[in-house]
């Protein structure tokens, strides 16, 4: 398995973990009747702390997944690999430290290092589409 398909199925096993995560915070609040099981907002909003935090932290994954899907398939698809596969483990470990370090903590500090790690996903997919787009 390549790097770049490695990294593909990593993110989408990450995007499931952090479901399983949420699921298991909100089945615990309904459980302890602190919540009704249709009462969570989609957002995260409702709550609080490292709930609302794990319910951002999940829906930015899947805000982003289609666009990395959409990159590191074309290149699987199109047998173009070797343009992604030197990146793709980095572009995964940014990603999950965006994932952790909102998790942690929405203080400033870690606000701006979770841009940081979003700056650098952002930067490798440009690069990606850039050097996809060149061998058209």
């Amino acid at each position: 398995m390549t790097p770049t398909a490695t990294a593909l199925l990593a993110y989408a096993s990450w995007f499931i973990l952090l479901l399983l995560f949420l699921a298991i915070v909100r089945t615990s609040l309904v459980m302890q009747g602190k919540r009704a099981s249709n009462s969570f907002a989609p957002s995260g909003d409702d709550m609080e702390g490292f709930a609302k935090r794990l319910t951002r932290a999940h829906a930015n994954c899947y805000e982003n997944m289609g666009l990395v899907a959409a990159v590191l398939l074309y290149a699987i698809a199109t047998g173009q690999t070797a343009l992604t596969d030197g990146l793709a483990y980095m572009f995964l470990g940014a990603r999950v430290a965006q994932s952790v370090t909102h998790l942690i903590s929405t203080n400033r500090l870690f606000v701006f290092l979770r841009f940081a790690f979003f700056v650098v996903q952002v930067l490798i997919l440009i690069f990606w589409l850039l050097k996809l787009f060149h061998h058209i």
